[in-house]
């Protein structure tokens, strides 16, 4: 068995928003219920606050699909089917050609960090469609493992991480992937602008708390995008507040 996780970022007329969701939550499900191998599904859009808003969004809608697969090659290609209902049903605006659907072989399940508050679920989840230096594999991922990962998801509101690379094996459309690794970060956060302020305040050395972060590897390309995006499946509540172990003082809180 392996994990497999499907990321489809697409967009939907406005005018059959409800009609998605409907879809997603109902029928859509229920088929995805009876695949083997599958573990969750779950719907996001696009967050206000962003790390990098110079960079383009050009996904409303995320959708997140999990699964240990006993035969990648048997299993995975039976999802394809499923969303191909929604783009069949007119449910998905693919006229600019940007729905993507990349599918990647995990190297883990969620790594939780202090914060995360299991009884309750994620509020949303970051993306980063990612790459490494060629040639410098290994010391990315010792990286990521033993240094960034952590120090990222112990930020306030972000509670866990994982990562995994592109698989051999992808869904139709079969369209460019600027990322060979994706990295998804999970938050629980009421106020995700203080989780972002945080986190580029952490990454510049600035930060009210007076944690750092190390210095980026050199080894992790710039040739990068990331996303955030919010929960909209599901009881989307964030009952919680942020999540954070540590003392919220120092941000007058």
């Amino acid at each position: 068995m392996a994990l497999y996780t499907t990321i489809h970022l697409h967009n939907v007329p406005d005018d059959r928003v409800v009609d998605y969701a409907r879809w997603f939550d109902g029928p859509h499900r229920k088929a995805l219920g009876a695949l083997r191998g599958f573990q969750s599904a779950d719907r996001f859009e696009v967050a206000t606050a962003q790390i990098m808003p110079d960079i383009v969004q050009p996904w409303r809608y995320l959708s997140i699909y999990d699964f240990d697969l006993p035969d990648v090659a048997i299993d995975l290609p039976a999802l394809g089917p499923l969303i191909a209902e929604a783009r069949d049903a007119g449910l998905i605006d693919d006229a600019a050609q940007s729905e993507r659907l990349y599918s990647y072989e995990m190297f883990s399940d969620w790594i939780s960090s202090p914060n995360h508050q299991k009884e309750h679920p994620f509020s949303g989840v970051s993306i980063i469609l990612a790459n490494y230096i060629p040639g410098r594999e290994a010391e990315y991922q010792r990286w990521y493992d033993e240094v960034h990962g952590p120090e990222v998801s112990n930020v306030p509101g972000k509670v866990a991480m994982k990562r995994g690379k592109l698989s051999a094996l992808q869904l139709a459309p079969q369209r460019h992937c600027p990322g060979g690794e994706v990295v998804l970060c999970a938050q629980q956060t009421d106020d995700l602008w203080f989780t972002v302020r945080d986190f580029s305040a952490r990454a510049r050395g600035a930060s009210p708390s007076g944690i750092a972060f190390q210095p980026r590897s050199r080894a992790a390309s710039t040739a990068r995008t990331v996303h955030y995006f919010t929960r909209i499946s599901g009881d989307t509540a964030w009952p919680g507040g942020i999540a954070y172990a540590g003392d919220l003082s120092v941000y007058g809180i």
